[in-house]
């Protein structure tokens, strides 16, 4: 842990979530050059990421200030940022800048039509960049485990004790995601941005059972707001996949209907 401030008010933490960032950017250009996308359809994408990455830090705040209202009936925005209030805003952000820009810069229905392709890539990138972020929660602190006096244990500089890193577990977690995702990609399946929510959401329900951090509340008492947040996820990533596959059976029975 090191949540000491290093240059011009940055930490490792912030230096972590743009390593992070800029990962998932090179990681995209790498497979969309492999899968060859147009220029047009990279820049169109990469515009898209920029904005939810600004949009998604505020409502990664804005969802964290809500969980800490139903726990402790204060609404602000200084207590700190939920990973999923991320995703879920920034990718909102993400679909609406995507699809208004197809309309405009790539022709009626083109977005629309290789929306599919780009989330194969996109899974991947997200739990790139996600787990540096975990590293950047590593050096910050937060989303610690249980105090310990373990030879695996950190030590955790505001509770001024060894705590488990179940922050360093997770970006493990997620980089081998990453290549499992990548392999699939390699090998030209489909459904990887379904396959990342189920997954992802499964390890997060369990995960925090572990986890010794303020947990936040929800109208399910015995479920911490990320937990909730995770069966959501799990019903949409089936959901997402069981459409991805129906479209491209259907694509496939158009296609050999053409060749007969």
């Amino acid at each position: 842990m090191y949540p000491y401030d290093l240059f011009w008010g940055l930490d490792l933490y912030d230096l972590l979530i743009a390593v992070g960032f800029f990962a998932a950017l090179v990681y995209f250009r790498l497979w969309a050059d492999r899968l060859a996308f147009s220029a047009k359809l990279q820049n169109l994408v990469i515009a898209s990421a920029l904005c939810a990455l600004f949009g998604g830090f505020f409502s990664a705040a804005l969802f964290q200030a809500f969980y800490h209202y139903l726990d402790a009936g204060v609404l602000t925005l200084s207590a700190g940022s939920t990973f999923y209030g991320g995703l879920i805003g920034g990718a909102l952000i993400f679909l609406a800048v995507y699809f208004l820009g197809g309309r405009l810069f790539l022709g009626e229905g083109v977005a629309a039509r290789r929306f599919f392709a780009v989330s194969e890539i996109a899974a991947g990138s997200i739990a790139l960049a996600h787990g540096f972020g975990r590293l950047g929660c590593l050096m910050a602190g937060c989303c610690h485990g249980e105090v310990t006096d373990a030879w695996c244990g950190v030590y955790n500089v505001t509770l001024g004790a060894k705590t488990v890193p179940l922050q360093l577990f997770e970006a493990l977690f997620l980089f081998v995601l990453t290549f499992l995702l990548s392999l699939r990609l390699w090998k030209g399946r489909r459904g990887n941005l379904g396959l990342y929510l189920i997954v992802y959401a499964i390890w997060r329900f369990f995960i925090e059972y572990f986890r010794a951090d303020e947990r936040g509340a929800t109208v399910v008492s015995f479920l911490s707001p990320s937990q909730l947040m995770a069966c959501l996820l799990v019903l949409f990533g089936i959901a997402l996949w069981w459409l991805e596959y129906r479209l491209d059976k259907k694509s496939r029975e158009k296609g050999e209907m053409h060749d007969a």
